[in-house]
């Protein structure tokens, strides 16, 4: 489907960590569709070629990145490419983030699976918006969105403790953040994610008994589509929420208004 430009992000340059797949790719789409310039930055620079590449066959514009959210200089190139290839950084979207399989409660998990997730899930943020602020300043201000967790607001079904607290983390810089920025045009909201049909996600929740006791908790008994969570960052990129900053945007199917038990 070719992109039509129906220009809610029109003129903007928006800057998508983790792009290369999953729900990031699909934002990075999305966003292209509705008009904006998009950096596709992702840990797969082949990756994030591809997906740059198709972006501009659709007729779109796009370009691509590599680089790891965890180290201050990869960062910092991704905001040099974005401002040097476009001239400017409005929309910056931290998507990028890990689950690694060995997460689990506070006993069992390592001290590497504690560290290296806080590097990408937390640091990773921090570094980003370290950097790409300044940037969005010099542009006249714009939107940041921070891709936080339901398990921010309420205790996972099954252990993650690492990621878990990661996303509080999260959702906490995101608050402070917006109330430093909120007079000088940069707005900052979270958004939480339940459960989301991705490759990251099929591969973690493989085994049949172990997805059933997360399911078993969605009101709507079912994972997110990637397209669901990507018009919901849309929402919170573009002047449709001009008034909304320091929140945090729930989309779970209900989980956390109305956790389920088993019928």
């Amino acid at each position: 489907m070719k992109f039509a430009n129906v220009g809610r992000l029109d003129g903007k340059v928006a800057l998508i960590t983790g792009s290369a797949s999953g729900m990031g790719m699909v934002a990075a789409q999305l966003f292209a569709q509705q008009g904006a310039r998009i950096v596709v930055a992702d840990f797969n620079a082949t990756k994030a070629g591809e997906v740059a590449a198709e972006i501009r066959a659709d007729g779109g514009e796009a370009t691509h990145v590599g680089g790891d959210v965890s180290s201050d200089d990869d960062v910092l190139a991704m905001v040099d490419h974005a401002v040097r290839t476009f001239g400017g950084l409005h929309v910056l979207y931290n998507n990028a983030g890990i689950m690694l399989a060995d997460d689990d409660n506070p006993v069992t998990t390592s001290i590497d699976t504690w560290d290296r997730t806080f590097d990408v899930n937390a640091k990773g943020v921090f570094l980003c918006l370290k950097h790409a602020i300044p940037a969005m300043l010099a542009s006249g201000g714009g939107s940041i969105i921070n891709v936080a967790s339901f398990v921010a607001h309420m205790g996972a079904a099954t252990p993650q403790i690492a990621y878990t607290a990661t996303k509080g983390a999260v959702l906490s810089m995101t608050r402070e953040v917006a109330a430093i920025y909120a007079r000088q045009g940069i707005r900052v909201n979270a958004l939480c994610p339940g459960p989301v049909g991705t490759p990251l996600l099929a591969e973690l929740w493989s085994d049949p008994a172990r997805k059933a006791r997360r399911v078993v908790h969605i009101p709507m008994g079912r994972w997110a589509e990637a397209e669901e969570l990507a018009r919901a960052a849309l929402f919170l990129a573009s002047d449709d929420s001009s008034y909304m900053t320091g929140q945090s945007l729930i989309v779970d199917g209900g989980i956390v208004s109305t956790y389920t038990t088993p019928e």
